[in-house]
């Protein structure tokens, strides 16, 4: 049994004393400790090496004892599985040297057995569950197919995604073949994930915000969905689609435990786009932990009565930045342990 199940319970819908908390992106780039490993290797290395990872996923936990710890890996080790380059280049980000931008690229993607292609991620998360020692769950995550596909077809990160848009607008059938192949593969990856331990999968559609509401029902939600229905009797799953919250009334239906809310949509508007009934997570700008703590401390109050204490998990916006300061995540954190009704 875990010890501190309050983000279990959450997820559940069940009354709580006080919401959970922990951060995007909290098992990384903003602590010392991560700065330390960075240095001696080099990124996919820390992803594939079981012994790195868990060392990484407890680090931020150790430090200010969130409720919940998130696996250290990266979306992108998944088009990596299915027989596509993928690099993580110093100062520039991903970079995919041969993108798919035909059919025969996609005829060379692969379904892979994540078992064996995956198999130092099931590892991480053995030795990070001995690590926890069930003090706390641990969640696992993926990229949405939509989010995967951007990187495959543009080659590289971008603020528009135009190449990946042009595939899909232009070259449909191929395009949906590709996105097909990488949600069998999520959905095996993340099912995999559960049986190693995770208590709890999110989906990370990063850049579900680049489309229409239309684009957004054909080329991402659906397969979303798919994720969904194949993972909810297993595990809680959580949705999360920055710059989604146009599709929150449909997301609440999906059969999610919960759906990630970025900060540029209110708590009102939220609970009532997504009917009132589910819960919720997030939502606090990352760039507002460079407020001073005694500001941060305040505004996580002001965010959490906005909320409401149950079906409600506190979290971050979207990713923590590299730059801010120790004391302002601690800020964050305690603020949320501190809640008083």
């Amino acid at each position: 049994m875990i010890k501190n199940d309050l983000f279990l319970r959450a997820l559940r819908g069940e009354t709580v004393d006080r919401p959970p908390v922990w951060m995007m992106r909290q098992a990384g780039r903003y602590l010392p400790e991560f700065m330390e490993i960075k240095k001696k290797y080099d990124f996919f290395t820390r992803c594939r090496t079981p012994e790195l990872a868990s060392e990484i996923t407890v680090q931020p936990i150790r430090r200010y004892g969130m409720d919940a710890a998130i696996l250290f890996s990266d979306i992108l080790v998944i088009p990596q599985a299915m027989n596509i380059e993928v690099e993580m280049k110093p100062d520039f980000g991903p970079y995919l040297p041969n993108p798919v931008r035909d059919q025969k690229g996609v005829d060379n993607v692969i379904i892979p057995d994540v078992n064996t292609e995956l198999g130092y991620v099931m590892e991480a998360i053995k030795a990070t569950k001995e690590k926890l020692n069930d003090e706390i769950p641990l969640i696992g995550f993926a990229g949405s197919p939509w989010t995967i596909l951007c990187y495959v077809v543009q080659g590289q990160g971008s603020k528009n995604f135009d190449k990946a848009k042009e595939f899909c607008f232009t070259n449909p059938k191929a395009a949906h073949q590709l996105l097909q192949k990488i949600t069998n593969t999520t959905i095996a990856y993340l099912k995999a994930k559960v049986m190693s331990g995770v208590n709890a999968v999110q989906v990370f559609d990063s850049w579900g915000g680049m489309l229409s509401p239309t684009d957004y029902q054909e080329f991402s939600w659906r397969y979303i969905q798919q994720i969904i229905d194949a993972l909810k009797d297993f595990a809680p799953v959580i949705a999360f689609g920055k710059g989604c919250w146009f599709a929150l009334n449909e997301m609440s239906k999906s059969g999610a435990a919960a759906l990630g809310v970025d900060w540029t949509c209110s708590a009102r508007n939220a609970r009532y786009l997504s009917g009132g009934n589910i819960t919720l997570q997030g939502n606090f700008d990352p760039s507002r932990l460079l407020s001073p703590p005694a500001e941060i401390k305040k505004m996580v109050h002001q965010m959490i009565r906005e909320f409401g204490k149950d079906k409600y998990i506190v979290n971050l916006g979207h990713g923590i930045l590299p730059n801010i300061p120790l004391e302002n995540a601690k800020a964050f954190v305690d603020a949320v342990k501190e809640y008083k009704v």
